[in-house]
């Protein structure tokens, strides 16, 4: 009896696997009301912003001044990027496109079965639902991929926190394999390089080609992030690929937050500074964004082209993100078969 009752209570086959996609996050709306809870988880994550102790001074900031001020200016900016159709977020609806790719992708190459789901680090869907409901198809092991091809304390550590902050609460604990950064893969390089090739077989080469990434302060940098390390590698390797010589390639950091110093060059600065270089025209890609969005559409579309123009530029082009590419999500599948070996 003992066994048959230990039999009918198992809680999932051990054999099964999931695997849980992540990125950054969107509000559930480009309003006010829905910026502020976001921004509020998004701003109190202690590997995003690392103010000097206490604490609790940030704290005082963020709920008296940042939190009253910035979501309505946050808002504003997302509105400019929602689809109005009622689509929504384009990273959320991006980051749904390149799941069902590597799902697809990823099945084409395995009998046993595996399950796919989409978590965000903030808003919805929580990384702690879609946990979940791997847990419910009885999910075991699972591979853990976030979207980030740089690593980042702020970014794949943080999403790391969240993964293993849920897990803590579960009775069954599975067995977890994370991808850490995909920065240097074939096939990512590879992909950058063609959706640039591309780019320009329709508009042009460009005088200079600008490679943006999300910034971070200097001070992590200097405390052991590889992060500004690992976006020049990748640089020099899309380049490589190119056949770009360094004078004809830059890499600059964008999205800078606060006073304190971040990692140089800024974006914005040399959009400024480069046409009184002589350069009129260049082109920008940001291969540290998996996906389109507000950091990419609305600051390096819009806000970066018009430094660029205003200060006597005369041709910009923004060359999109890998979004859904279908070389893309089959450098992602292959990370993901990579790391289910000696499960299936």
């Amino acid at each position: 009896m003992f066994y048959q009752n230990y039999a009918d209570n198992q809680q999932g086959d051990a054999s099964k696997i999931g695997v849980l996609v992540t990125n950054l996050g969107t509000p559930d709306a480009p309003t006010r009301e829905a910026l502020k809870p976001y921004l509020k988880e998004f701003l109190s994550d202690p590997r995003v912003v690392e103010p000097p102790p206490p604490r609790w001074v940030w704290k005082l900031i963020l709920n008296g001044i940042i939190l009253n001020t910035r979501p309505q200016k946050s808002a504003e900016a997302y509105q400019t990027v929602w689809n109005s159709e009622g689509a929504g977020a384009p990273l959320l609806n991006i980051s749904k496109r390149q799941l069902s790719g590597i799902e697809e992708k990823v099945k084409q190459h395995l009998n046993t079965e595996v399950a796919f789901e989409l978590g965000m680090r903030y808003g919805n869907p929580s990384i702690a639902s879609a946990l979940q409901k791997l847990q419910a198809k009885g999910c075991q092991k699972i591979v853990v991929l976030p979207l980030y091809p740089q690593y980042a304390g702020a970014t794949t550590g943080s999403t790391f926190d969240a993964v293993f902050a849920e897990l803590q609460s579960w009775r069954w604990v599975p067995e977890v394999r994370t991808i850490g950064q995909y920065y240097r893969h074939p096939g990512y390089i590879q992909a950058l390089a063609n959706s640039i090739r591309a780019y320009q077989a329709e508009h042009g080469k460009p005088e200079l080609l600008v490679m943006s990434y999300h910034g971070i302060p200097q001070r992590y940098w200097e405390n052991g992030d590889p992060y500004p390390d690992q976006c020049f590698e990748t640089s020099r390797l899309v380049a490589e690929e190119l056949g770009l010589k360094s004078d004809e390639y830059r890499v600059t950091f964008q999205s800078r937050f606060g006073k304190e110093p971040w990692v140089q060059p800024y974006t914005d600065e040399t959009m400024k500074a480069l046409p009184k270089e002589g350069i009129k025209h260049i082109q920008v890609i940001c291969p540290g964004f998996s996906a389109d969005c507000l950091e990419t559409i609305e600051e390096i579309g819009e806000e970066n082209r018009e430094y660029f123009l205003e200060a006597g530029g005369e041709q910009f082009g923004y060359i999109p993100c890998l979004n859904d590419r279908d070389d893309h999500t089959q450098a992602l599948a292959e990370l993901v078969l990579q790391n289910l070996q000696g499960w299936v």
